[in-house]
């Protein structure tokens, strides 16, 4: 469960409120215009950023103050989750150890990791010699080593092709049963949330709105906001 209560993230100009809970176990697509603090509101989660006022509660656990070592929490990237001079089983490895320090019962779990997402033969290569999908699965496999119950997902196939990009959304849907994790993904592409998600956070005008049902944040085009942001052009 993680519960935002009366949280408010300030920078500069820009602010987001935010007060809501996500239940245990939810699958959430985050949307909103450009700029609207999308990835803001994953890295509060994560600890990257720091609220101004109000709690952030992490599996009933104050974390408003917690560094992000300390968080239940595995976040990927659109870009950057993997090092490019270690080949793909030693950047699953660091999700277990920072330093390496890995034992026989590690190394069986490194190797499930990477056959759950399809990489058993491409273990022992370096990032740039795979395809983005193929790197997105490395940063996928060390979410199944690290064994944390909250993942967040900052728009990590905006780069993907459209099939591709549908086969790794449905990959992160099933580990997200799998595993009974809390996903929370950014993306700009309505059809992804329509995919894959239970409920729409959407983001607004300074303002993180509760979490809806997907097919009633879908059907909400009475709502000027809603209905400006699903009929823009460029999201």
């Amino acid at each position: 469960m993680i519960t935002l209560r009366h949280a408010h993230y300030t920078y500069r100009d820009f602010s987001l409120a935010m007060d809501f809970t996500i239940a245990q176990g939810a699958c959430v697509a985050i949307l909103g215009p450009s700029g609207a603090g999308k990835s803001t509101l994953l890295n509060v989660i994560a600890g990257f950023e720091q609220l101004a006022d109000g709690a952030l509660m992490l599996a009933g656990k104050d974390t408003t103050n917690a560094p992000p070592a300390e968080r239940p929490v595995s976040m990927v990237f659109q870009d950057n989750n993997t090092f490019p001079h270690l080949d793909a089983w030693t950047n699953v490895a660091l999700g277990i150890s920072p330093s390496l320090d890995i034992e026989a019962a590690d190394k069986r779990t490194i190797d499930a990791a990477l056959a759950r997402v399809g990489l058993t033969e491409l273990a022992t290569r370096k990032p740039g010699e795979m395809s983005g999908g193929e790197r997105q699965r490395i940063a996928l496999a060390r979410v199944l080593v690290r064994n944390r119950p909250v993942l967040l997902l900052d728009e990590p196939f905006a780069a993907l092709g459209p099939g591709l990009r549908v086969r790794m959304l449905d990959l992160v849907k099933e580990l997200h049963a799998e595993k009974g994790l809390t996903t929370l993904m950014v993306t700009h592409a309505p059809e992804d949330a329509k995919r894959i998600a239970d409920e729409v956070i959407f983001i607004s005008e300074g303002q993180a709105r509760p979490p809806v049902p997907t097919p009633k944040f879908f059907l909400a085009l009475h709502d000027p906001q809603v209905k400006a942001y699903l009929g823009s052009d460029d999201e």
